[in-house]
């Protein structure tokens, strides 16, 4: 059974259309987050207790998959929309047809540790009324459709990322853990981490800075402590791109670690 639902947040939008580097970037942690807080919500409408009733307490496992569905369904319904949400679809699956669970007057879903309400995931019900406890797990499937930017050709691993190698799409968000990049300006110029295929969305974990210099290189370090800045020449122990850090060894031997610049120089602070 799946369900229908737009949902966002002010992360989200922000996400979307900020302005910033970092409000582009959705992290599926701060959804996971709100996920979360939605679904202590829901438990709490459930009932006082936060447990919701069996209908059937002569079969309760057929009534598992519905309570799920509508506990899943009232948390995300209660956020609040806005003129760009997501779009999202929550499938609920079905527990294995020889398993017999004992009659049970209340049932109690919840989020496993470590579980999160994104993707392929599940979610537990326990019994909490009843002669017999007992504890299963449902399977979930939880889809969040949105704007992202979708590859129209293969891009070879180094290469560098154009405007014209990718075209705007709806995707599924939580299809991958690595976050979406839904503006242009974050992948367009970056180089492909990996090989990638036509058809993918672009994803942070697919691209990285180009390279500023290779391992063994001569580089520039400016050293800075309180009130002063010191230059000299080192040498590169690693390739370095912009905001990534590296190892250079100085002149009188000594190893520094420093952050790369989008100039190239490495900065290292004392």
């Amino acid at each position: 059974m799946t369900a229908h639902f737009l949902f966002s947040d002010a992360n989200t939008d922000a996400a979307l259309w900020g302005a910033t580097r970092q409000s582009h970037v959705v992290r599926a942690g701060a959804l996971v987050r709100t996920f979360c807080l939605v679904g202590v919500l829901a438990v709490a409408a459930l009932g006082p207790h936060g447990v919701a009733h069996a209908q059937s307490a002569a079969d309760p496992a057929a009534d598992l998959g519905p309570l799920t569905q509508r506990w899943l369904d009232d948390a995300l319904a209660r956020n609040p929309s806005s003129a760009l949400p997501l779009r999202m679809e929550v499938s609920v699956g079905s527990l294995d047809s020889r398993l017999r669970l004992a009659p049970c007057a209340r049932v109690e879903p919840y989020l496993p540790v470590g579980a999160r309400l994104w993707g392929r995931t599940r979610l537990g019900l326990r019994c909490v009324e009843g002669a017999t406890a007992w504890n299963v797990f449902l399977p979930v499937t939880i889809k969040a459709f949105g704007p992202a930017w979708v590859l129209t050709n293969n891009v070879a691993p180094g290469a560098v990322l154009t405007a014209n190698d990718a075209t705007e799409a709806e995707v599924d968000w939580a299809a991958d853990s690595s976050p979406v990049m839904a503006n242009p300006e974050l992948w367009v110029g970056q180089t492909a981490a990996r090989q990638l295929v036509a058809g993918q969305a672009v994803r942070q974990a697919m691209v990285r800075a180009p390279l500023l210099f290779k391992a063994g290189a001569q580089v520039k370090v400016v050293a800075q402590g309180p009130g002063y800045a010191v230059s000299s020449a080192g040498q590169a122990l690693t390739a370095g791109s912009a905001g990534q850090t590296v190892r250079v060894r100085m002149e009188n031997g000594r190893i520094v670690s420093g952050t790369v610049n989008d100039s190239g120089t490495v900065d290292v602070t004392l």
